[in-house]
């Protein structure tokens, strides 16, 4: 179902919920510190390197983009959360409206949560997955740049971060990702084509 992902294209962004597009089909969220990836990681699991472009300025990522696939499925990018230079009573506007977002809308399927490898479950990470988590949503853990480390420690950090998640009663599957050599692309697909019900045979 590569395909579909390919076929990704930007349709329109919003800076408050009442300029989303209608509440149907189907959506999955992509969110992440503003340095974690994520944008590298939409550009990675689509094939089209400039589809979610990587901007330098603070005000063009707080924006809720959509890029859909096909009538019914749309990628969502998420604001880059936990910028530096952004006024403190800004972040708390987009905090609330992100809570918002993955609260009510009823179209969401699930949310890939993107975290540098060398950095995890940092403070606004946590905040994201109890959103979820109050929210019912799945969720799915990208380790990225995960190029940066070696295989031993990169299995070490996937242990301990699936180990902290345990503890803290956060459930939410997790992988290693690279977008420079494309490590755990086909497994992050597959996990899309889930919440998309594209690898279910049957559809009722």
């Amino acid at each position: 179902m590569s395909e579909l992902y390919r076929s990704a294209h930007y349709t329109v962004s919003a800076t408050q919920l009442s300029q989303l597009p209608s509440d149907a089909g189907y959506e999955v969220a992509f969110a992440g510190r503003s340095n974690a990836g994520k944008s590298s990681a939409i550009n990675t699991i689509t094939g089209i390197k400039a589809l979610a472009r990587i901007s330098k300025t603070p005000g063009r990522t707080q924006m809720i983009n959509f890029f859909h696939l096909d009538e019914e499925r749309a990628l969502v990018d998420l604001p880059g959360y936990g910028y530096a230079k952004v006024p403190e009573k800004m972040k708390l506007k987009w905090q609330a409206t992100l809570s918002k977002y993955l609260e009510t809308r009823q179209s969401l399927r699930g949310l890939m949560l993107m975290m540098d490898i060398r950095h995890p479950l940092k403070n606004f990470d946590l905040q994201m997955l109890g959103w979820a988590k109050q929210a019912e949503l799945p969720i799915h853990i990208l380790l990225t740049k995960s190029d940066k480390l070696g295989r031993g420690a990169g299995g070490n950090t996937l242990q301990q971060v699936r180990k902290e998640l345990s503890e803290a009663g956060l459930v939410a599957s997790v992988q290693l990702f690279s977008s420079l050599n494309h490590q755990g692309r086909d497994e992050a697909i597959q996990v899309l084509d889930e919440w998309f019900e594209l690898s279910t045979p049957e559809q009722q």
